[in-house]
């Protein structure tokens, strides 16, 4: 290849003369008039098991879908904006060793997880949808979760830590392995299936395992996970490695969102109702990991965060992830002991945007930060 040519300068390969192509204008079906395919019904169109054509967007039928899509596209960032360099002198002078601990493992927690999340929506959901609408923004997704892993390998080149060590917490601290296997089971059991999902018990176990990555995984582990590293911002520590997380949690919130909605959409193009017990050993499996990640993560408590807080906001946002769905709260009365956590989503804290649907983004280089 070689290196400054533009892009006229390539060799493109055309078709040769006389072709069958070159003389009906490039129509793969050689201008016969008997290959015309009826024009798509908007009706056509299902989340999964729909009969339309997956390669044609328009018309749509979940518009909503490619707003969230563009909406992706306005929060365009790379870790590279941000600058550490206070994050390196906090990380090595003010830090206590329990601040470390903590800032330590969230991102051994981060690293595989975001990995997890890609291979999902790459692997076990896009093949599945049969409305691109809805496969183009998991595209963007995708990328998404490429783009975080590359921001926590970021902040551990920049604070010069031990990348072995640290990419394989995962594997040895079991706190940290018993939610990436829960995890891993979810998505193996959808990978691994090979029915259709014509068949219900297929169809409801697909459903179950997105709504666990959508509801659970991105929706309160994610959503939750970054409080701890947003406390030390809050007191002016480690404020570009927060700065960063605050980009991503606007990409979760986003997945989420769509998650939830697909969800819905599926349920009721389905008439598919969730079991209730199999939703209940949902929470209370993801509820015991979470426990257990809090007690390691905070088995000595930081300066306006411990185990307790971290632990009762995951069952105030679980509640919240059900309402949303429309189903029964797991957790009655859980607390909102966290109410700043809301407002690292909006950096102009204009809106909830767990709340609301997104409207408005800008790109990363261009927002103010209070």
């Amino acid at each position: 290849m070689k290196a400054g040519l533009a892009f006229d300068d390539w060799d493109l390969p055309t078709a040769p003369p006389n072709s069958e192509s070159s003389e009906a204008g490039g129509r793969s079906d050689g201008g016969r008039a008997d290959a015309a395919l009826p024009p798509i019904q908007t009706e056509q169109k299902r989340v999964v098991n729909g009969q339309a054509d997956i390669n044609q967007l328009a018309p749509f039928k979940y518009p909503w879908a490619w707003s969230f899509f563009l909406n992706a596209n306005r929060n365009h960032w790379t870790p590279l904006e941000i600058s550490m360099a206070r994050d390196v002198h906090d990380y090595q002078h003010k830090l206590t060793p329990a601040e470390r601990h903590v800032f330590e493992n969230v991102l051994a927690y981060l690293t595989t997880s975001d990995i997890l999340a890609m291979r999902n929506i790459g692997l076990a959901v896009m093949e599945k949808m049969t409305a691109p609408e809805l496969q183009i923004y998991q595209a963007r997704q995708v990328y998404e979760e490429a783009l975080h892993t590359w921001t926590y390998q970021h902040c551990i080149e920049t604070l010069g830590l031990d990348q072995r060590e640290i990419y394989n917490r995962y594997r040895v601290v079991p706190e940290i392995q018993a939610k990436i296997a829960l995890a891993n089971r979810r998505l193996h059991g959808v990978l691994q299936s090979g029915r259709p999902l014509t068949d219900r018990d297929a169809l409801h176990e697909f459903a179950m395992a997105y709504l666990f990555f959508a509801a659970v995984f991105e929706g309160c582990w994610f959503y939750n996970g970054f409080s701890p590293v947003f406390a030390l911002q809050r007191r002016g520590l480690m404020t570009g490695a927060a700065e960063q997380l605050q980009y991503i949690m606007r990409d979760e919130v986003l997945h989420c969102a769509f998650g939830i909605r697909v969800v819905r959409q599926l349920l009721d193009e389905e008439n598919l109702v969730l079991d209730a017990d199999a939703l209940r050993r949902m929470w209370d499996e993801a509820e015991a990991a979470e426990a257990d990640y809090a007690g390691y993560l905070l088995r000595e408590p930081i300066l306006g965060y411990n185990a307790g807080l971290h632990i009762e906001q995951f069952r105030f946002v679980a509640n919240r992830r059900t309402r949303q769905l429309g189903l029964i709260e797991p957790f009655p009365g859980a607390k909102n002991v966290l109410p700043w956590l809301d407002e690292q989503a909006n950096l102009r804290k204009e809106k909830n945007f767990f709340e609301t649907r997104v409207t408005e983004y800008q790109s990363g280089g261009a927002l103010a930060w209070d």
